[in-house]
Parts: structure tokens; sequence; C-alpha cells
């Protein structure tokens, strides 16, 4: 793994806590679209870098999609495979802003002593040449709110009267689910990988229990939690099941949580931004430490629409 720091690439672990627990470095650029301010919501003015294997990123793809904003904000993808170089772009993607090599020349273009991880989601500025921000979860709100004079398709997935419990959730689901999968497959010790495995299932059997007797996370509307939780779990049993060891149950394992799933999967547009693909080819190949072979499992081979 790797970090610029003071602008120069270095490759470095990922930190680990007294434990052996994986660590999650904070996303360090938070800038905000609005209608008054230095990003203004503007057709064409921004660029939204990801990765299609990348969860996080995911996120935002899916709330492009639901929005409509695909030909307001333009998109590129890194390679699937991250090297001892991380993110790069390849032939048959090249960046159209800046004909970056590397997703760290991206960074070091908005900030040239730039110190921290080189991560997606990133919503850059044509106009200002630089990051505005790349924290999945603010991009997803405005995306969802901030460019709403852009958006072609109706929706609000934070909805004001929703907003305090849909925040509630986002946090609820975090730690455990979407970052505890990582923290059971980078930990750097037992203890740590069997602390994370009983966090990350009390969370998805308390989930299954409240899906149960309800539509959604929060109620009968699909929000920002939702499709948090969704870009987790479509991964779940082709990658984490068995890279990361998460193997107490699979998906299809927990009917209610299935079929919450399958019912995001077919909304519209969001099964054009699920590429298991690029899932696969990231994860089995981008951490020798877990797969030193790089063997790329040919499964499962269901339909995600059966989970």
């Amino acid at each position: 793994m790797g970090l610029l720091i003071d602008g120069q690439w270095h490759q470095e672990d990922y930190r680990r806590d007294a434990q052996g627990g994986f660590v999650r470095d904070d996303t360090l650029f938070h800038g905000q679209v609005r209608s008054e301010g230095p990003f203004l919501p503007e057709a064409g003015r921004y660029h939204l870098y990801v990765g299609l294997a990348c969860p996080w990123a995911h996120r935002t793809l899916i709330m492009r999609a639901l929005r409509g904003l695909e030909e307001a904000i333009p998109v590129t993808a890194v390679d699937p495979w991250m090297g001892p170089d991380g993110w790069f772009f390849s032939e048959n993607e090249p960046d159209p802003v800046l004909g970056a090599r590397f997703l760290r020349d991206v960074y070091t273009a908005a900030v040239p002593g730039y110190t921290g991880r080189v991560t997606v989601p990133l919503l850059w500025d044509r106009r200002t040449g630089t990051i505005v921000n790349n924290e999945s979860r603010q991009i997803m709100r405005m995306l969802d709110h901030d460019f709403a004079s852009l958006a072609t398709r109706e929706g609000d997935y934070c909805p004001p009267d929703l907003r305090d419990r849909v925040e509630e959730t986002l946090d609820a689901i975090y730690q455990p689910i979407n970052n505890g999968v990582y923290r059971a497959g980078f930990a750097f010790t037992q203890e740590a990988h069997e602390a994370a495995i009983d966090t990350l299932f009390a969370a998805l059997e308390h989930w299954e229990g409240v899906l149960a007797g309800q539509r959604f996370l929060c109620g009968d509307r699909l929000t920002e939690a939702d499709i948090a939780l969704f870009t987790t779990l479509f991964r779940f049993d082709p990658v984490y099941h068995v890279h990361f060891k998460c193997n107490r149950k699979r998906l299809v394992d927990m009917p209610d949580l299935c079929r919450f799933a399958r019912e995001i999967y077919g909304m519209p547009g969001v099964a054009e931004t699920c590429r298991l693909d690029h899932i696969k080819q990231h994860y089995y190949r981008s951490h020798p430490f877990l797969n030193p072979r790089g063997l790329v499992p040919v499964g499962p081979d269901r339909d995600f629409r059966d989970c």
C-alpha cells in the first residue's frame, strides 16, 4: 500500500491500533458545492473520479444515476488493479481532465505538497483546478441536494423529516459494516479479526431484523443510508465472504437483507453501476498480502437479482 508524503509517493502499510486492528485514514478534502460560494452547481464544471470496484465510490455513482446527473457530471474510472503505484488510469479510460497517469497526480495537481492516502471518489472542479471533496458521504449528499437544479430525475434521499434518522443510520452502519468488512480483512492479529467479525455479524443480524418489518433501513423510503449499505452487500458474497474471511454467513443466508439488496439492484440505473468484473479483479489482485498468487475466482455465477 502507499500514500503521498509531502507530494512524494511512499510505500507504507495501513495504520493499526494497539490491538492490531485496521485503522482507516480520514479523508481530507471537504469542500461543498453550494448555491453561494466558490463551488457553484454548474453543468460540466465538475468531474467525478471513481473506482468501479470501490464501495465508497459506488455510492456516488448510484446517487448520480438516481438523480439523472450523468450528463451534468462526467465520470472517469481508474483501472481495477491497484498496484505498487496506487490507483492509475488505463489506456482504455485515460484521464480526460489533466492527462494524469496516476490518481496521485490529480491530488498533487491540487496540492503539490499533499500528504495522505490517494482515494476515490474524488470530485474535481475544472474551473478552479482543484479537488472539491473526496468524502463519499458528503459527495452523495451534494449530488442529491446541491446539484438538484441540474438533476433530470426526481428524488430526495435525505428529506427533512428523515434527516436525523438518515444521519444516525449512516453512522450506525459505517463502523461495524461498511468499514467492518475491511477491519476483518485487514486485521493484523487474530484477536482483531475475530472482534471485527463479531461486530460485523451482530450488526448484520440487527438490520436483518429491522428489514423483516419494513422495506428500507429508515422506513418505507429509499435513503442515502440504503445506498451506503447496498454497496457493501453487493460485494459481500463474491469478495468479503472469501477474501476478507467474513464467512459466518453469506448474504444469501440473510433473506431480508438479500431482499433489500435485490430491490435496490433492480431500481432504474443501479445495475449499470454494478461492475462485478472490476470488483473481483481489484480485490483479488490488489492485496497480495491476502492472496499472494493473485488468482481471481470464477464464481459465483448466480444473477444478483436472485441474490
